[in-house]
């Protein structure tokens, strides 16, 4: 799982949780990124290419789902009974991870699987491969027939295509019917074709040079498909089958297993992104904090890398790459300048992308520590001083711990640190800004929630066996006792989730931005005959008795949310655990907020809706949208160029409606603020520096928790 921050065993801190949170529980906290552990999915391989693609589960292949079946059944948290309600479920996952946008497999195909999506339980229990393989050889084969159409009609020539006839290809064929026959198929592909081949000539590629890109790019799809293992059909069906009871359950062959403790390691260099093959394309599903990503501030989560270049050197085509050689090209030595052709995560129409430069760098834990700021507030003659601290990750440098070093690192010792300093300045109000926190270390979690209450219960946890048991905060004392606020968005996940669940439980502090990720499942590695299993064995639940999963912590007061629900977050996927509730905890409240919240909302609503930054959100987050609704891609050449030019006007417009709001200088085209973007991405970030939208919803916490404190609010 190439980025994955800190998910490491808590330390001995005389819990009686400790034991359970041991070795046992290492990828209990790591949240967001664990949906991707596919992002490390097929490792190269060394053998020459062959034509012979059938292929034959072997008898460590049968072993090793017999194991997989049986831990599952006795240790997953849901207990599910693989019957034929089951068996239905892992056969359609197994056809959409194989063909998700119906572009390989007939309707006959489909058809002749059938008779199978009931069988597969009790061929799973006789660790019995042969159908999930009969399945898995026929995409191939389909898979090598449409390679071999799109370089056959490729060798006819670029210029036998016609841009200006009034077509349109089909963006999103998901919900779609299984294509008839192999005509219908070969109409769909000669579609594609076109429409990749549009995109790079509006992209300003000369025909001859699409015609090599697009030939290039196939042959290689080719060449990896006819390297294919048995592995890789057993790799594809066990993730399906593990999948079908969660998104977190996952089986890593040994080839996995080694990529993913690889990237688990933060002195990986590289740009520390974590990616994942979705469709052709490698998509970025999270950045590390303070990764150089992260701090270039270009490269967002959704967008998806279509050409990577070392340097100065020309670009390489990477659509339809495996995932691992589109890392391995991405990595390289420190200080060293990778430059990334990505199409947007707003945008549909594979024309519109953007050039990213990424200076590589290792991803150090002192890069990824708390950081403190101050905001001034004015309120008519009165000014306040607001604490913000920005933690991007749970972390905890457990080497030095375990060597006895008195100053070792910790999220909890720089936060309190930090929050001494803070009280120093003699601040009004502290923030504390876990936006993009994918979660980490759990006693830190836990400890960090022990800064700003007395003692009491944090978070409980409920094992697959239904024993409910409660990490408690045993320490008496309180760091901070002042005006509170957590800052949250979609990718603040598992424990992050954790520390504002709580806040907002004991009602020490307001939440504010947006819903979380929504991920309360503990996962374990246990291993296989063949392999290992990660798999879901426990469930957080908030002091309230309220799961943290599926639903994560709603804010108390919503900032607008760049992430759609509907695409990132637990909710989003498949086969996601319910959310539920157990019994609460003994806690004792230190205030409500509910009487206060109506009129901070009012208050926050009028500035967001005067405030540039905030409005240019808005405007941009509309625009994703719209975009995401469009069905179909024009493959008329005028009417593409027509709609590229209107979409730049757009976004030009808006952006010189903040600048005019502001006072900067306008722009002239979308492409002067595109290079300007490009420019800023260059220059090395300075800790804690974010983009002035970003940096609007710090100010708006600030002047929010300033609003909960001031007496007669609404007189004003």
């Amino acid at each position: 799982m190439p980025g994955t921050t800190g998910a490491s065993p808590a330390p001995d801190d005389g819990s009686r949780m400790s034991a359970l949170f041991s070795r046992k529980y290492v990828l209990a906290t790591i949240a967001a990124s664990s949906l991707v552990v596919f992002s490390a999915v097929f490792a190269k391989q060394a053998t020459a290419p062959t034509t012979h693609l059938q292929q034959a589960p072997s008898s460590i292949h049968k072993k090793a789902a017999r194991d997989t079946l049986s831990l599952l059944d006795e240790m997953h948290y849901e207990h599910r009974v693989l019957n034929d309600a089951l068996s239905a479920q892992v056969f359609d996952r197994f056809l959409k991870d194989l063909d998700s946008q119906h572009i390989y497999f007939l309707a006959s195909d489909v058809t002749a699987f059938q008779p199978h999506r009931l069988t597969l339980d009790e061929a799973l229990k006789r660790g019995d491969l042969r159908i999930p393989f009969l399945i898995y050889n026929r995409y191939l084969q389909r898979t090598r027939e449409r390679l071999e159409f799109v370089i056959a009609e490729l060798d006819k020539g670029v210029g036998s295509m016609s841009f200006s006839k009034d077509e349109a290809l089909e963006v999103d064929r998901e919900k779609s019917a299984w294509l008839p026959n192999r005509a219908a198929l070969d109409e769909l592909w000669r579609k594609r074709i076109k429409a990749a081949a549009l995109s790079l000539r509006l992209a300003g590629k000369a025909d001859k040079d699409i015609q090599s890109t697009l030939t290039k790019r196939y042959k290689s799809q080719l060449n990896n498909l006819t390297r294919s293992k048995p592995d890789d059909g057993f790799q594809a069906f066990m993730n399906s089958f593990a999948e079908s009871y969660d998104p977190h359950t996952e089986y890593f062959s040994p080839r996995t297993k080694e990529n993913f403790n690889i990237n688990m390691s933060l002195s990986l260099e590289g740009i520390g992104a974590v990616l994942q093959s979705e469709d052709e394309f490698t998509k970025v599903v999270r950045l590390v904090p303070a990764g150089p990503a992260d701090k270039g501030k270009q490269l967002k989560t959704g967008d998806r890398v279509v050409a990577v270049a070392q340097g100065d050197q020309d670009f390489v085509d990477v659509v339809g790459w495996r995932i691992d050689e589109v890392v391995e090209l991405i990595r390289g030595p420190k200080g060293t300048v990778v430059r990334l052709q990505v199409i947007p995560a707003s945008s549909v129409d594979e024309t519109q992308t953007r050039l990213v430069s990424i200076t590589r760098n290792t991803v150090k834990l002192e890069d990824q520590a708390a950081q403190k700021k101050i905001i001034t507030i004015k309120q008519g003659e009165a000014s306040y001083r607001v604490g913000v601290i920005r933690l991007p990750a749970f972390y905890a440098d457990f080497d030095a711990m375990q060597a006895g070093d008195p100053e070792y690192r910790s999220t909890t010792r720089d936060v309190k640190r930090l929050i001494n300093e803070l009280k120093a300045e003699k601040i009004n109000g502290l923030v504390l800004d876990l936006r993009n926190n994918g979660g980490g270390s759990l006693s830190e979690a836990n400890s960090l929630i022990g800064l700003f209450i007395g003692t009491g219960p944090t978070v409980q946890v409920r094992n697959a066996g239904g024993k409910v048991e409660q990490l408690v905060d045993p320490d008496a004392s309180v760091t901070y006792s002042g005006p509170l606020a957590i800052m949250t968005n979609r990718l603040s996940a598992s424990a992050a989730e954790i520390v504002a669940g709580a806040i907002q439980d004991y009602g020490r502090g307001l939440v504010i931005g947006s819903t979380t990720f929504g991920k309360g499942t503990v996962q374990s590695l246990r291993p296989l005959s063949y392999g290992e299993l990660k798999l879901t064995e426990a469930k957080f639940y908030r002091i309230s008795g309220a799961s943290t999963q599926h639903r994560g912590v709603n804010a108390d007061i919503l900032f607008p949310n760049i992430f759609a629900e509907e695409e990132v977050g637990e909710s989003a996927l498949p086969n996601a655990m319910p959310w539920d509730t157990i019994p609460s905890a003994r806690y004792v409240p230190y205030q409500d907020f509910s009487r206060r919240l109506p009129e901070l909302r009012k208050l926050s609503d009028a500035r967001q809706a005067s405030d540039p930054d905030f409005r240019y959100l808005n405007e941009s987050i509309g625009l994703a949208r719209e975009l995401k609704k469009q069905k179909t891609l024009s493959l008329n050449e005028v009417q593409r160029r027509k709609e590229k030019a209107d979409l730049d006007a757009r976004r030009l417009a808006m952006e010189n409606r903040r600048r005019t709001a502001k006072g900067e200088a306008l722009l002239k085209s979308w492409k002067e603020a595109e290079d300007k973007a490009e420019e800023e991405a260059q220059e090395v970030a300075e800790p804690g520096e974010e983009k002035p939208e970003e940096e609007a919803f710090a100010l708006e916490a600030a002047r929010i928790l300033i609003d909960s404190i001031t007496p007669q609010v609404s007189k004003r």
